[in-house]
């Protein structure tokens, strides 16, 4: 019996994955490329799908879409907290107190998320009445809102529990679980939209419930991987008496971190309303753009979140310059495939676009978005890297407080200004993005290089 032993033992201890200076990129990067790639695909698979059922459902997906995004990143309050904490105590070898964590997020998350959900569904319609959403659109954005904005809590489950499986070293999972949701979501919406059950006449609501369904399953399998590996328990008597001390600790990391992304999705959505007052074609090329671009920033993204793991862990165990010099390595390896793949993304989109459309007004004024999305990327990828890598170390106030004066000083600013004043249209309103990535990209780098963040670990200060 002692060879079963053996092998029970040996899966013991490949309960936690490793992570340190040597854990090659492509180890956490690379699932998290293929999960992104086909967590991109659902929402790419919606708008192709639509595209053929009716293009103001497209749009009005679009519009409600672009607003739950924003409820989504206020989840990131917590989920980001979960990435910095959990990676620098793993590294730090605290493994005592990981329970009452993992207990603690994935139960504030899911109350965070009940509440956002209500303010969701009791204000859809003047939260659409904001974003200038016409009126062909608007009657498809409320159904897609009160369906998929209903139940939005989940995601807010989801996110963390992703965030707890990646810094555990378990970045294929939300592979293997985006690769089901896929499924999931193109079978629904085929199911509704054009097979047996088209005769129900849901449209748009059909698609709203294949994504539903397709996220409480991701919710279900990733809670099941929890605990088949044994990566932890959730104790509701470890939060007895409650944390309030560690809660209030990741409320300092996260909302900083999640406060940026909120503004930059806020003024995404004013940039919105501007190109909905430029007519229903500007919405759509906007749309079918997003759709493209995405593609072409996975890759700086899923580098940038992989170094964000590896950093915290890195810094958590006291090996800041080894952190230094992998953040480095990470943008000397993601910058030319970033603009390998935008430049691509621009030369073949006269051909691509036309998967979505046949209107040549919609074509022309991707075109030239897509030309402006080249300069986006270099300055995203930039910004991806290091101020994932500046959050990982726990200096979260500086992106922040940079990212508020950009976004608004020079992308809403500038959007509006070539957009709407020098009447380039879509692509200006694109134009004040492009500005706002690349300044604030360079600032960041130059915050990393001064090594300001060294020192502002957080395993010091939570208990």
């Amino acid at each position: 019996m002692k060879w079963l032993n053996y092998f029970k033992n040996k899966r013991e201890n490949k309960k936690t994955m490793e992570i340190n200076e040597n854990t090659p990129l492509l180890t956490l990067a690379g699932p998290m490329f293929i999960e992104t790639l086909l967590a991109i695909l659902v929402n790419n698979i919606d708008t192709l799908m639509l595209s053929h059922y009716s293009e103001n459902a497209v749009g009005a997906v679009g519009n409600a879409n672009q607003l739950m995004s924003f409820f989504i990143l206020m989840f990131g309050i917590i989920a980001t907290a979960t990435t910095v904490v959990v990676a620098q105590y793993l590294g730090a070898g605290r493994h005592d107190v990981m329970d009452k964590i993992y207990t603690l997020v994935i139960i504030v998350n899911l109350f965070f998320g009940l509440f956002l959900s209500g303010i969701l569904v009791l204000f859809k319609r003047q939260f659409m009445g904001f974003l200038h959403v016409s009126p062909e659109m608007m009657p498809h954005a409320i159904t897609y809102i009160l369906i998929v904005g209903g139940m939005l809590f989940m995601q807010a489950v989801y996110n963390v529990l992703l965030q707890i499986l990646r810094c555990n070293g378990y970045t294929r999972v939300g592979m293997y679980i985006s690769f089901a949701i896929n499924i999931i979501n193109m079978v629904g919406n085929y199911l509704f939209l054009y097979g047996p059950l088209k005769f129900l006449n849901l449209g748009v609501a059909g698609v709203a419930l294949s994504t539903v369904i397709a996220r409480l399953v991701a919710v279900i399998a990733a809670l099941v991987f929890f605990y088949r590996k044994k990566i932890g328990k959730l104790k509701l008597r470890l939060l007895t008496p409650f944390p309030f001390e560690m809660l209030w600790q990741m409320i300092k990391i996260g909302l900083p971190s999640a406060g940026e992304s909120m503004s930059y999705n806020m003024y995404q959505m004013v940039l919105l309303s501007i190109i909905n007052t430029m007519g229903n074609d500007s919405v759509n090329a906007r749309v079918y753009c997003q759709s493209l671009i995405s593609f072409a920033m996975v890759f700086s993204n899923t580098s940038a979140m992989a170094t964000q793991i590896i950093t915290g862990h890195l810094v958590g165990a006291k090996k800041e310059d080894a952190a230094y010099k992998r953040v480095f390595k990470t943008l000397f390896t993601s910058m030319p495939i970033t603009i390998a793949l935008a430049l691509i993304n621009w030369l073949i989109s006269p051909f691509t676009l036309r998967f979505f459309t046949e209107n040549e007004n919609i074509i022309h004024l991707a075109f030239y978005i897509m030309l402006v999305d080249v300069f986006i990327e270099i300055g995203r990828c930039l910004n991806m890297t290091f101020i994932c890598s500046l959050k990982a170390a726990g200096d979260y106030i500086f992106p922040l407080v940079v990212g508020i004066m950009t976004m608004w000083l020079l992308g809403a600013t500038g959007g509006y200004f070539f957009g709407k004043i020098v009447g380039l249209g879509v692509a200006g309103v694109f134009m004040g993005t492009a500005i706002d990535e690349c300044v604030r990209g360079f600032v960041v780098m130059g915050r990393f290089r001064s090594r300001k963040w060294i020192g502002k670990s957080v395993v010091k200060e939570t208990d």
